[in-house]
Formats: C-alpha cells, structure tokens, sequence
C-alpha cells in the first residue's frame, strides 16, 4: 500500500524535527515503512527534493507557493498526488488541524475522489476554541468541518476525542494512533539516574511557551500554593509562542521568581536525557492532543502530572506512572502535594511508566494497527 503523509513544514533533507506534530509524522512514517507500506512525507520549501530516510521512505519536498500559513499548493505537488492515488491502492493523511494547507489539500483530493484521512494531533474540545474563537468558528465552518466530513476518517490520538467531533456534527469514522516511542531513541535504563527522593524537587515542562493552551499560568500558580511547604524548582523549556514576559511577570508577581528558570529549546539533544535531569515533568493542558513530552518522560523514568484532557492521560494512569489533574489552580496543586507525599516512590513509579511505554506504546505496532486501518478504509 501507499500512504503519503502530508506535512507542509516537514524537514526536507533531514534537518533536526522541530515540534511534537513533525516528530510524531516521522515516528508513523517510519513504523508504517516497517510495517510494509511504501510511504511518502510530502512537504513544502524553497526547491524540488527528494531524499531517502530508509527503506521504503522518503521525503519529497515542492516548491512553495505563498507563505507557511497560504491556500495555495503547487502545481507538482498536486500533480504528483493525484498520479500516486490514481495509479496505486494507497491514502494520503494530512496532517494539523485549522490549517490552510491541510484544508486545500483535501479540497484537491475530495474533487477527484481521491481517498485521505485527516490526523489533526489535537482535539476539537470546547477549550480548543476559546482562544482566537473570532477567528476559529468562521474557519470551522468554512473550512474545517467541509474537510473533516470529506475525509475517510479522522484519526485521532485518543478515541476519547471522537466525542467533540460528533458534537461538532462530523459523523466521519474515527481511528485511534497514539504516539509512540522508536526503540532507537530509548536510552538503557541503567544510563538514566533515577529521579531524587531527598532535596527540592527538580520540575520541568518541556513543549512551546504557551500560557493558555499549555497551562503554564496554572502550573505557577499551582506551584506558589505549595512553595510554602516545599521547594520546587520549576523549569519552563521550549520557544517562545509570546508569552514567556507576561509569565515572568507572574512569577516575580507569586512571589517566585527565584524558583522558576525560561530556557530555550534544544532541537539537537535528547528530549529523553534532558527530561531525566529533572525529577517531575508536569503537562498541565487545557487542551492537548496528546503530549509527547509526557511520553519521553515515561520512557526517561519520571513522574508526571498530566491533564486529565491529554491524549496520553490513560496511559499514564494506567502505567500508574503520575497523577491526573485538572487544569485549574486548586487542582494542580492537590495534585503536586499528592506526588510530593508519595516522593519515597518515585523511582518504582518511574520504572513503572518506562516498561508500560516500552510494551504498549511502539511506533511499529502502532503503524501496524494504523496500516490494517487504512487498508479497510480503502476496501
């Protein structure tokens, strides 16, 4: 079978991936090579490219027309689709959600009755909608929901995002495809130092610096509840989506400015190992589609503090791995104080969530379980 998977700023030649959406195409792309299909990244940029990655896949970039954000998609790569879909047994999966790329390519592929299924990496919950809600309901009713009803299915990260669909009046079939973890990208156990039991607690959130859809105003309010009977040094990595100002401000406003730290993101190193320098990893989303730092972090050994709305929360509480919280003040703070009451543990809790990642949450099964899908959408 042929799955294209299309991704307007996937690295062309192989530059380091840059966010949790290119990071998680490439880990399905290279489980569905392994698993027997023959797979295309498709992507735009300033040049015609092609280039292998392995056996079976390869990325193959477009000229560009217009900007990243643009309607507008190139004669070849359009031309390229169509002969592909109309020659051979195969799918393309677009990937992002409210984005013009995605929308126009499946306006394309829908014209001519070529089969795709949409991968948006988000949900489609309430909370989604709140921020820029001026922009995003005359967009979904445009664009996006015309789009999500042509496609074969919707392929979601959690099967608990099929809910927000169906109340947005999109009836399409629902697939699930977590993300997952590529074996060569976990380090040994015995390299990564367990977390600390003893001294303040080393706290880190990993992902873009975005104070409403992240959490991160919760989180530092969270965190000066509980500073009063605990130390908790608070790292905050990852680039800066606008907001890292306004949260230093409230931070120095808290009265704890002295224990959080903004560093900027490191594309080249492992998120693994920079993950295991710390004690905690916190995700306190009011909306994620699944938080791929969460994963890193149980493959790294650590505790977590997940929000119950992320795609990856019953993993982690069945891996009994963290502790789910709301994505409110109070609760993240219950939540911190539970962890921190339950700190002689971490390190079983830690190998607790490593081993359930490692045996449930593999890029080749769930490419495989993701091909076998495919294959009955195209039957």
């Amino acid at each position: 079978m042929d799955v294209m998977l299309y991704l307007r700023h996937f690295p062309a030649a192989g530059e380091p991936l840059v966010g949790g959406t290119a990071m998680a195409v490439a880990g399905l792309a290279r489980g569905l090579a392994e698993s027997g299909a023959r797979v295309t990244l498709l992507c735009e940029g300033e040049a015609r490219s092609r280039t292998a990655l392995a056996p079976g896949l390869e990325v193959e970039c477009f000229p560009r027309r217009g900007g990243a954000r643009s309607f507008a998609l190139g004669d070849a790569l359009r031309s390229h689709v169509y002969e592909r879909l109309r020659t051979r047994r195969g799918l393309c999966l677009l990937n992002g959600m409210f984005h013009p790329g995605v929308y126009a390519l499946g306006a394309f592929l829908r014209r001519y009755g070529l089969p795709y299924v949409v991968a948006p990496h988000g949900s489609y919950e309430p909370a989604a909608f709140r921020r820029n809600a001026h922009l995003k309901w005359p967009y979904w009713y445009l664009f996006e929901r015309s789009m999500l009803r042509g496609a074969r299915a919707v392929q979601v990260l959690d099967m608990r995002h099929a809910r927000f669909l169906r109340r947005l009046g999109v009836g399409t079939r629902v697939i699930e495809a977590p993300n997952g973890v590529a074996p060569d990208a976990v380090p040994e156990e015995q390299a990564l130092p367990p977390p600390a039991v003893v001294g303040p607690v080393r706290a880190v959130f990993l992902g873009r610096i975005d104070a409403y859809t992240k959490g991160l105003d919760v989180l530092l309010d969270a965190v000066a509840q509980v500073a009063a009977d605990d130390r908790i040094e608070l790292t905050l990595q990852g680039p800066d989506q606008g907001d890292r100002s306004r949260l230093e401000g409230r931070a120095r406003a808290l009265g704890i400015a002295g224990q959080v730290r903004f560093r900027a993101p490191e594309y080249r190193g492992s998120p693994v190992r920079l993950l295991a320098e710390h004690d905690l990893v916190c995700l306190p989303s009011r909306c994620e589609g699944f938080g791929l730092a969460a994963l890193e972090a149980m493959i790294a050994g650590r505790v977590l503090l997940v929000s119950a709305r992320a795609g990856i929360a019953p993993h982690v509480e069945a891996s009994g791995a963290g502790v789910l919280v709301a994505p409110a003040p109070e609760d993240v703070a219950r939540g911190l104080g539970e962890l921190l009451r339950r700190r002689a543990s971490w390190p079983d809790m830690g190998r607790q969530g490593r081993r359930y990642a490692l045996a449930r949450l593999r890029w080749r099964d769930i490419a495989a379980a993701a091909l076998g899908s495919y294959a009955g959408l195209l039957d």
